[in-house]
């Protein structure tokens, strides 16, 4: 009887505690979990590698074509 009294005067401090674990958890998820910020910040970073890797093949692509048509004997489309 005593133990249910205890706790309902004091269910606002056990509310507040409550609440912050959860925030805790929460928060925890957001930064560590599977769609974390980190995972965030790696993606960032490989889509801009595989931007710059896409920039140099095409960059690559139109050198071949052009040694491609000097070989041809073609003049390129302007």
């Amino acid at each position: 009887m005593w133990v249910w009294q205890s706790i309902y005067s004091y269910r606002w401090v056990l509310l507040f505690f409550g609440a912050l674990v959860a925030l805790g958890i929460y928060l925890g998820g957001l930064f560590f979990g599977n769609n974390s910020f980190e995972v965030l910040n790696a993606l960032e970073q490989r889509q801009g590698m595989l931007q710059s890797a896409v920039q140099n093949l095409q960059y690559e692509n139109a050198k071949l074509q052009k040694q491609l048509f000097e070989l041809k004997e073609l003049e390129p489309k302007k």
